[in-house]
């Protein structure tokens, strides 16, 4: 993989450990990025980190904080007695 700025489907299923199928599917569904060439799809370098949740997009840093304050709102309490513990 060194210097390749994109991947193929084969090679991104190996790296995730799925099926060829279950990532083509992904990408026709359009939950992975990707840019056609031909009849065969060019996932980009940078999709495996979104992908494996190495790096968060700003709408995926949003949800996580909105989760957390509705957590500690409704469990707070609950959650310091637990540290306590």
């Amino acid at each position: 993989m060194k210097g390749e700025k994109y991947l193929t489907i084969p090679q991104l299923a190996k790296i995730l450990g799925l099926t060829r199928i279950a990532v083509y599917k992904k990408v026709k569904k359009g939950q992975i990025k990707s840019i056609r060439i031909g009849k065969n799809f060019a996932i980009p370098i940078e999709e495996v980190d979104k992908i494996s949740g190495k790096t968060l997009s700003e709408e995926d840093k949003k949800i996580i904080d909105r989760a957390v304050r509705k957590t500690i709102n409704e469990y707070g309490e609950v959650l310091k007695k637990l540290g306590r513990e």
